[in-house]
């Protein structure tokens, strides 16, 4: 064991604030906590959060995070003492008072791990010696139990393996599973000794249509498949799909909506290859480009592109990355709380965010994690992916030789909201300062690496003079675009050049139809209809500068073509791959700038039924961000359909809910089937859990609407009574937070620690790695938890949502709300909703919980939302919290629920039960 160090260590949580140092630990007060921080190195865990829970954003320190980042990169650790615990190999703290000395003994064990066998040794000392120079504080600590190597160590760049090029993979091979083939390959993947389960070999069976031959151009085999959950889809259709696979000699695409169960997925194909490198090859996990690290960028970062706590981030991204499986900085091996202890300096630009890669002009194109993904995925069984990455290659992609023809769709009722983010068009003042950034380069002289179109087409502008032409009209053309300072400018009432004064004048218009009396500051919209003649008038001169920019786009798109067509001596296979994707990025900017034109011609002419067009003022808290002029389909499942569908020969289409709250005509309308020529097949197996017996579903009656000190009342007492456990959901971030000031102190008190999204400084997946992992945690959140987060067992055994979560009436909203069939679409989307939130608490046969709505006006005819048999009450808050001390889970967790006073609680027994039957 390394020697003690001379640095106290501080916790500060809800219930308090303790320092210890080798003489023992005592409990501070704020102020005292805070002139000892300033005044000398202090050990911490997670230091963006205790700076928050102390009221001092600028603490710093010995983050034992960012050593754990330092000597484990790309470990999965949860990062709370007991997750520090778990990978130091020491007890648990079991209270808040000992978590401060707990710190200094786990920096102690931390500080050892160089001395022994340490995988991650390669690299760590250059590293070292690169953070001393940045002054991180764990520097000179580090330096002393890091021994200098004998030979030079290699640097990131050379030891990164590179990808090879292969042959083009054949097409597919026209094959038909055997049914039984399939049953024998569940059977294999669940094990033989597990448990029959018939609706899961149901299933099974029904996902093979979707990996049937296609007998008509443009008529895919669609299977519609919603399977409650317990079922088991995820084996059951990955069964018939790994047939498919096997025999075809094909790529399945397994889509998701979220990262959670992308991860998920990546651990079942493990039944399926057991052997890790059989299943390295066979199974590719697939995300945006902009979610993998840009090893140009992290040079540039790394080569002083970036300066201060940027800079150490950096570092620490090289140490990541030189042991990282896949270069996946969002969701991947990158812990996804490091980012967030940077404040958000610098990990946006790692990454190729604004589609500046230069392809094979890049010096670590070899070695680049993004082309190594595409090229794996080539020749992969199954690809993990997700519905806009899906979306993006089949509307834009460079792959046309190996676009897959069999897709699965999982968290299929998600269809519909990928599309309508895939498919829609914003004219926007963010959209065309980045627009303009990508064709001008850096201005201002702005610090970075980024360089504009001439300069990463210098050679093809010296050798084809149309070319060059095409390029400086392009340059004069961004010109229009918006600048640095546009905001400023419009607040001052000064826009420069036609695309500002076309913001200027959608400003104006929105704020004079939109802003009501009390406004909070938030978002305003209105509908594109009836322009004042300042819009009318801004229009004309906008779409003249667009027209400027897009024909010269186009045209140097066609002399890249040409140029590839011609083959100059110069155009090797690296400069041949740069133009290419030249070509393509050209392609999608060039769309996008006529998709803006199209947008334009809609002010002062007719509409179309196709669209929904409105103005918007995005704003926080009364602050401008953003302005402009959106564009969604009214269904934006007929692009999908389109682009999508239409090119593929088999999809199976899946989800717990697929039907969204409503009935098949509901599920085909969402996901694009309606506008094919075949009709899809349709299967349902109900989950298999006994809802009856596992769950409940109580309305509380007695919590007045508007009155946030009752509903926090509620959702303290609640989780009290629970000992934790429970996920509550919320329809508005101002709500969460305010509820959240009222009651964690008061749950600290009790021993009860409370997470929540947009108020704790993490990032969301970890707030939910933290909340799985710790039984007597409860997590607040809004709808990017209702239906993507998978807690089974007692972690989670309460669900606690602040009301019926009616869609916020936007624009967008309003027309397809008419088109939809008026308030019976509301209700759809409510119930889908309410389902999707219910399906977080039963996760295994063995959970049990409570579902709870803190709403009195629950309509009655919405509770079909809920699974058949499960009992529902309309009960006073009081019962509800007696109901919820007496869950079996709740029991489990050694808790019993007291009221406000510290007595016991005890109810009466099921009266206001609304026991709903089966269909």
């Amino acid at each position: 064991m390394v020697a003690s160090l001379p640095y106290p260590a501080l916790h500060a949580s809800h219930s308090g604030i303790w320092v210890a140092t080798a003489d023992g630990t005592r409990q501070v007060g704020r102020g005292e906590a805070i002139r000892i921080a300033a005044d000398t190195p202090v050990i911490v865990l997670n230091a963006v959060l205790a700076g928050q829970r102390l009221g001092y954003a600028d603490l710093s320190g010995l983050d034992l995070l960012e050593l754990f980042a330092f000597l484990c990169p790309a470990r999965f650790m949860v990062p709370t003492p007991r997750g520090l615990a778990r990978v130091t190999g020491l007890e648990v703290p079991a209270r808040d008072d000992e978590i401060a000395a707990f710190l200094l003994r786990a920096t102690e064990a931390m500080l050892a791990i160089p001395q022994g066998d340490w995988p991650e040794r390669e690299g760590a000392w250059t590293s070292a010696q690169s953070l001393a120079r940045l002054r991180w504080p764990w520097a000179p600590v580090v330096a002393e139990h890091i021994r200098m190597p004998e030979q030079h160590e290699r640097w990131l760049f050379s030891r990164l393996p590179e990808w090879s090029e292969g042959a083009p993979r054949p097409a597919p091979r026209t094959i038909s599973i055997d049914a039984a083939e399939t049953q024998e390959r569940l059977t294999r993947l669940t094990g033989s000794a597990a448990e029959q389960r018939p609706g899961q070999r149901a299933y099974a069976e029904a996902a093979i249509e979707a990996f049937e031959p296609r007998m008509v151009r443009d008529a895919p085999n669609m299977v519609l498949a919603e399977a409650g959950t317990g079922i088991g889809k995820t084996l059951g259709y990955l069964a018939p799909a790994s047939l498919w696979a096997e025999k075809a000699g094909g790529a399945v695409w397994v889509s998701t909506f979220t990262k959670a169960l992308q991860r998920q997925l990546a651990h079942e194909t493990v039944r399926l290859y057991p052997n890790a490198e059989i299943r390295k090859a066979k199974v590719v996990t697939r995300k945006g480009r902009e979610n993998y690290v840009c090893l140009l960028n992290l040079e540039d970062a790394l080569q002083g592109g970036f300066a201060g706590r940027a800079a150490v981030l950096a570092q620490l991204v090289a140490r990541w990355a030189g042991y990282s499986a896949d270069g996946d900085m969002v969701g991947g091996d990158l812990p996804g709380w490091l980012p967030t202890l940077f404040r958000r300096n610098g990990p946006t630009a790692l990454t190729d965010r604004r589609g500046e890669c230069v392809y094979a002009g890049c010096p670590h194109y070899r070695k680049c994690f993004i082309e190594r993904a595409a090229r794996s995925s080539a020749e992969a069984d199954i690809v993990i992916a997700n519905h806009a990455l899906v979306m993006v290659n089949a509307a834009r992609g460079r792959e046309t030789a190996s676009r897959p023809t069999r897709y699965v769709f999982d968290e299929g009722h998600h269809i519909f909201d990928a599309a309508d983010a895939m498919f829609s068009t914003a004219l926007t003042g963010q959209e065309t300062i980045e627009l303009r950034r990508w064709v001008l380069g850096p201005e201002s002289g702005s610090r970075g690496r980024r360089r504009g179109l001439a300069a990463r087409l210098s050679d093809v502008a010296s050798y084809d003079e149309q070319g060059a032409r095409a390029i400086s009209d392009a340059v004069t053309a961004a010109q229009g675009l918006a600048g640095e300072g546009w905001l400023q400018r419009l607040g001052e009432g000064a826009p420069f050049g036609p695309i500002e004064a076309l913001l200027a004048a959608v400003r104006g218009l929105t704020y004079a139809r939109a802003e009501t009396e009390g406004d909070a500051g938030y978002g305003l919209e209105t509908e594109l209809a009836e322009p004042d003649a300042a819009l009318i008038e801004a229009a004309g001169p906008a779409a003249h500068a667009l027209d400027a920019l897009v024909r010269p786009l186009v045209a140097l798109g066609r002399r890249l073509e040409a140029v590839l067509a011609e083959a100059p001596d110069w155009l090797d296979g690296q400069a041949r791959a740069r133009v290419e994707g030249a070509v393509a990025s050209l392609g999608w900017r060039a769309e996008t700038v006529a998709a803006w034109l199209s947008l334009l011609a809609r002010i002062g002419g007719p509409a179309s039924p196709d669209f929904v067009d409105w103005l918007a003022v995005d704003r926080i808290e009364g602050r401008d961000y953003d302005i402009g002029l959106h564009r969604h389909w009214l269904d934006p499942s007929k692009p999908f359909a389109e682009t999508v569908l239409k090119q593929a020969h088999g999809a199976l289409v899946t989800s717990a809910t697929l039907r969204g709250g409503g009935d098949w005509e509901v599920a085909e309308a969402r996901t694009g089937a309606h506008h094919l020529v075949k009709p899809a097949a349709r299967f349902e197996a109900v989950s298999p859990f006994d809802y009856a017996l596992q769950a409940e579903v109580l309305i509380v009656t007695d919590v007045k609407r508007g009155d946030t000190g009752a509903l926090a009342n509620a959702y303290a007492r609640l989780m009290s009574a629970a000992g934790g456990g429970t996920l509550g959901l919320f329809t508005a971030i101002r709500r969460l937070r305010a509820v959240h000031a009222r009651i964690a102190d008061r749950l600290a008190r009790d021993g009860l620690s409370l997470l929540a999204q947009h108020v704790d400084p993490i990032d969301t997946g970890t707030l939910v790695d933290i909340f799985r992992d710790d039984a007597s945690a409860s997590l607040l959140g809004t709808d990017a938890l209702r239906d993507g987060v998978d807690v089974p067992g007692r972690s989670l055994r309460l669900v606690v949502m602040e009301g019926v979560p009616w869609p916020k009436p936007t624009v967008l909203h309003a027309a397809r709300r008419l088109a939809g069939g008026g308030s019976a679409y509301d209700d759809r989307i409510v119930r889908a909703r309410l389902a999707q939130a219910f399906g977080r608490l039963i996760r295994r046969a063995d959970d049990h919980g409570a579902f709870v709505l803190l709403s009195a006006a629950m309509p009655s005819r919405l509770l079909a939302a809920f699974p058949p048999g499960v009992p529902i009450a309309r009960v006073t808050l009081d019962e509800a919290v007696a109901r919820v001390s007496r869950l079996p889970s709740v029991i489990e967790n050694g808790h019993e629920a007291r009221d406000a006073t510290g007595e016991h609680i005890s109810g009466d027994g099921d009266e206001g039960l609304e026991m709903r039957p089966a269909p």
